[in-house]
């Protein structure tokens, strides 16, 4: 059986760690308010587990974001290019 950090499936990028941050949460708090273990946001945002469909819904429901704010199967463009963005 693989190990979590053995992937056999494609990462599923998130931006878990900075949603959380931004609302002052720690792993603990948004493990509880998913219904998980601590652990499992660690594995998250690490990219070494994909969440359940299930999973995606109830932390885009708790952050009040559509998922593909929050979990994409490309890596996200850096917040700041998103924010600061000049059209030449």
């Amino acid at each position: 059986m693989a190990r979590p950090t053995e992937r056999t499936d494609p990462v599923l990028h998130n931006r878990l760690a900075v949603l959380r941050a931004e609302r002052g949460l720690s792993r603990q708090d948004l493990a509880d308010a998913l219904a998980v273990n601590y652990q499992t946001i660690g594995y998250l945002e690490r990219g070494e587990y994909n969440p359940s469909l299930e999973l995606a819904l109830r932390a885009a429901e708790y952050f009040g974001l559509p998922v593909e704010a929050i979990f994409s199967r490309h890596p996200f463009a850096p917040m700041s290019a998103q924010l600061y963005a000049t059209t030449s």
